[in-house]
C-alpha cells in the first residue's frame, strides 16, 4: 500500500465493524471465514466512512448494492494483506504504548504468566498493566471481558489509554488466532514468551503445523529485532522457537528443569504451596511459592524471566515470587467443605491442561481426587475422548457434564467424552453435577471443577446463560454452612 494514500485524509477513527463507523472513519473491509467485510462497505459509507481499506480487486463502484452514488472523496485503499495493514495503521493512528511490553503465547499458561508478570512488576514499584483473557487491568483502569488479543483498533485504544495513565510496563497474552490474523502487528513487543504447545484450536488452524506457525509469528514477525525471547526449555517444540529467534537476532532465555537462565532444581509440596530450589542466572535460591501445581512453577518462572529480561533486579524479582497470588479460574481454590476437602476451579479445557492440573492436585489428595468437566461444542471434536482418557487415568471419581454445547447436541458431546471414561457419572446440568460432587466429598478428598474457569456464562445454542463455576461452588458451600461448610 502507498503510505501517501492516507496523508491527505483527515481520519477521525478506525474500525472493522461497519456498525461502529462514524463520520471521518476508516473502515477495514476484511474478508473472514464467516463474514466478508466487503459486503458492508455500503453501510460504512452511509455512516460517514471517508476511507475503505480492502484487498486488491475490490471495486467500490461495482460493490454498490444500495447506494446509487458514493459521496465525493471516499477513498479506496487496497493492500495485499489488509489485516496486517489495518494493525499497522491502528498502531500509527493511536500512537502511544507502554514503554515495555511483554507478550506470551502458548496453549496453556498465558493468562497466569501475564498476570504473574504484572504482579512482579507492581511489587517492584513499576506502573504495570495486564491485557488478556480476563480483560485489561492497570492502575486506574479495569476493563472486564475477554481481551485475548482484541482487534487492532480496540487493542491500540487500550494501549494508548494505559500509556496516558503512565503505565510503563505491560504484560499481555498473544493468542494463536490473534497472531494468525495479524492483530498483534504494530505492538512494540520487547520481550516474548512461549509456554507450551499441545492440541487445541484445530477446528480453526486445521493442523498442528499451522497452529505452531501462528505462534512462531510472535518471534519471527512481532518481537522487535534484538528483543528477548523467554522459552520453555522443557517443551519439545522449544528448538523450533529457538531457531526462529536466532534467525532474527533475538536474545534467548530458557526456563524449566533443563533451562539455562532459570532452572528448577527441586520442587516439594508444602501445604497449598510448594518449596522450590532454583538456579536463576547462575545464583541458587530456595523459596516458597504460595501456589499449588507444578505447572504453576513453570508459569512463575516464565513471568520471572519477563521481569529479568526487562531489566528488573534479580534478587528482588525472585523474592516477589513468594507473594504471587492465584489468578481467577486458574487452579483457584474457591472453598472447602466442613470436613476440610478443598475445591478448585480451573480453566483446563484441553487434554494436556486437564492432565497437568489433575497431576498437580494429586499430591494434595491423600484420599480421592474428584473431577467435574465437559467439552465445548463447535470445537475440536478429536480432543473429547482424549480428555476422558486423561480423567480416567488420573482421577478417582469423575462427573461428565455440559460445558458450552453451543449449537451441538449436548448429550452427544458427553457421550463422546465418556468413550474415554466409561465409568464416569453423566449429569447434564452443570450446577447439579457440581453439587453432587461437593456433597460427596469427605476428609482427604480434593475436587476439581474444570473447563470454564473464570467464565461467567454457559453458551447453549445462541443463548448465554449466566453461570460461573466458582460462584456455583460457593453457593453450595453457603447452603451447607449450617453443617459447617467453609471457604
Amino acid at each position: 500500500m502507498d503510505q501517501r494514500a492516507l496523508k491527505d485524509l483527515d481520519i477521525t477513527g478506525l474500525t472493522a465493524d461497519s456498525r461502529a463507523v462514524q463520520p471521518g472513519y476508516l473502515f477495514a473491509a476484511l474478508p473472514g471465514a464467516i463474514q466478508d467485510g466487503r459486503r458492508y462497505i455500503d453501510e460504512a459509507v452511509r455512516r460517514g466512512a471517508t476511507a475503505v481499506l480492502a484487498p486488491p480487486g475490490t471495486n467500490l463502484a461495482a460493490g454498490r448494492t444500495e447506494m446509487a452514488e458514493y459521496p465525493p472523496g471516499v477513498r479506496l485503499i487496497t493492500d495485499s494483506n489488509p489485516r496486517q495493514r489495518f494493525a499497522l495503521i491502528a498502531a500509527r493512528f493511536f500512537g502511544a504504548q507502554p514503554g515495555t511490553i511483554a507478550a506470551v503465547t502458548g496453549t496453556n499458561g498465558k493468562t497466569s504468566v501475564a498476570h504473574f508478570t504484572q504482579q512482579i512488576w507492581s511489587r517492584l514499584g513499576y506502573q504495570a498493566g495486564y491485557l488478556g483473557t480476563l480483560g485489561a487491568m492497570s492502575p486506574g483502569l479495569q476493563l472486564q471481558g475477554n481481551l485475548t488479543t482484541p482487534d487492532p483498533a480496540k487493542l491500540h485504544t487500550v494501549l494508548a489509554d494505559m500509556a496516558a495513565r503512565s503505565v510503563t510496563h505491560l504484560a499481555m497474552e498473544a493468542s494463536s488466532h490473534g497472531l494468525h490474523q495479524f492483530r498483534v502487528d504494530g505492538v512494540k513487543v520487547a520481550v516474548a514468551g512461549f509456554t507450551n504447545m499441545t492440541r487445541d484450536h484445530l477446528d480453526y488452524h486445521g493442523s498442528m503445523a499451522a497452529y505452531m506457525a501462528a505462534k512462531l509469528r510472535l518471534f519471527s514477525d512481532v518481537l522487535v529485532p534484538g528483543g528477548t525471547a523467554v522459552l520453555n526449555a522443557d517443551s519439545t517444540e522449544c528448538a523450533a522457537f529457538e531457531m526462529a529467534c536466532r534467525l532474527r537476532g533475538h536474545r534467548l532465555m530458557t526456563y524449566g528443569k533443563v533451562g539455562d537462565a532459570l532452572r528448577v532444581v527441586k520442587v516439594e509440596t508444602d501445604g497449598a504451596g510448594q518449596m522450590l530450589d532454583l538456579v536463576i542466572l547462575k545464583k541458587a535460591y530456595r523459596l516458597r511459592l504460595p501456589l499449588a501445581g507444578t505447572f504453576q512453577v513453570a508459569n512463575a518462572l516464565c513471568a520471572l524471566g519477563f521481569a529479568l529480561a526487562a531489566g528488573a533486579d534479580r534478587d528482588k524479582s525472585v523474592a516477589a515470587l513468594e507473594h504471587l497470588e492465584g489468578v481467577p479460574g486458574r487452579l483457584e481454590r474457591v472453598g472447602a467443605t466442613a470436613e476440610g476437602a478443598p475445591i478448585y476451579v480451573d480453566y483446563a479445557h484441553t487434554p494436556d491442561a486437564l492432565d497437568a492440573v489433575l497431576r498437580a492436585l494429586r499430591p494434595h489428595a491423600p484420599r480421592r481426587l474428584v473431577v467435574v468437566f465437559g467439552c465445548g461444542g463447535d470445537r475440536d471434536k478429536g480432543k473429547r475422548r482424549v480428555m476422558g482418557d486423561a480423567a480416567a487415568r488420573l482421577a478417582d471419581t469423575i462427573y461428565v457434564t455440559d460445558d458450552n454445547p453451543r449449537s451441538e447436541n449436548a448429550e452427544a458431546i458427553r457421550r463422546e467424552v465418556m468413550l474415554g471414561c466409561p465409568t464416569a457419572t453423566d449429569i447434564a446440568d452443570r450446577a447439579e453435577a457440581i453439587a453432587l460432587a461437593v456433597h460427596g466429598l469427605a476428609a482427604g478428598d480434593v475436587l476439581l471443577v474444570a473447563g470454564k474457569g473464570h467464565e461467567t456464562g454457559q453458551i447453549v445454542g445462541l443463548e448465554v446463560i449466566p453461570f460461573n463455576d466458582a460462584e456455583a461452588v460457593r453457593k453450595i458451600l453457603g447452603a451447607s454452612s449450617g453443617r459447617g461448610g467453609r471457604s
